[in-house]
């Protein structure tokens, strides 16, 4: 399916909820990424001019953080429904997703695999967003003794500081390997579109997530693309 050329028929995936959580999400990360540099280690100090000095790096850094933590809120308010789903489908853990790390492995590589039936998200999906609720909890939880030093214990300060790092050290290698996987592997690149404007290529989507576009199908919000396909054979 790597080379198969989608046609210009898309479906909505996301909702508008989760395009401004998840834009929200990123770009407070890597802004706080990017402030948190200079103040990590001194071969980052010549962004501190790019940032209004020390001080400056500590506000940027400060309200970023605040950012970090709207996403989930946002998305529950806007979308609630979506948010639930996402909820219970990282919960819900069946053989046909134990058996998509099997296919995916050949895919990640290039080899020649099969599409295992998956639901709205597909298990590799479920694993980063369950790391990614880990690694936000130790990011946010460490960040409050370290701006707040005089309301801790100092054991609980320092130890804040190591468990920050460790946080963001985990989230950028899920990130770096989420980046890949969205946007240069061509397997799974076309459903980029999904996290800028909510809708991919409705053949994608069948490929990549068929239980979710089938029950799609069944409901009437979506096209029917084998009965199309066999209606052109027809023709």
């Amino acid at each position: 399916m790597s080379n198969t050329q989608y046609s210009g028929v898309k479906v909505k995936r996301f909702s508008k909820g989760f395009v401004i959580a998840h834009a929200v999400n990123a770009i407070s990360f890597f802004a706080l990424y990017i402030t948190a540099l200079p103040m990590y280690t001194e071969w980052f100090d010549w962004l501190y001019p790019l940032l209004g000095g020390p001080e400056g790096a500590r506000l940027l850094h400060r309200i970023f953080a605040i950012a970090f933590i709207t996403p989930t809120f946002i998305w529950l308010i806007i979308d609630p429904k979506g948010f639930l789903r996402w909820g219970k489908e990282l919960v819900t853990w069946k053989k046909r997703d134990i058996q998509f790390f099997t296919e995916f492995v050949k895919e990640l590589f290039g080899f020649k695999f099969k599409h295992v039936k998956q639901t709205f998200f597909n298990a590799g999906e479920k694993i980063n967003s369950i790391i990614q609720i880990l690694t936000a909890i130790l990011i946010i939880g460490s960040g409050f003794p370290m701006w707040f030093p005089d309301l801790f214990p100092t054991a609980v300060v320092q130890w804040a500081y190591v468990a920050h790092n460790v946080g963001f050290g985990l989230a950028i290698a899920v990130v770096v390997g989420h980046i890949y996987l969205s946007v240069i592997h061509k397997n799974s690149r076309p459903g980029y579109t999904g996290v800028i404007t909510g809708e991919v290529p409705a053949e994608w989507a069948k490929d990549h997530y068929t239980e979710w576009y089938e029950e799609e199908v069944k409901k009437g919000n979506f096209p029917d693309l084998d009965k199309d396909k066999n209606k052109k054979k027809g023709a």
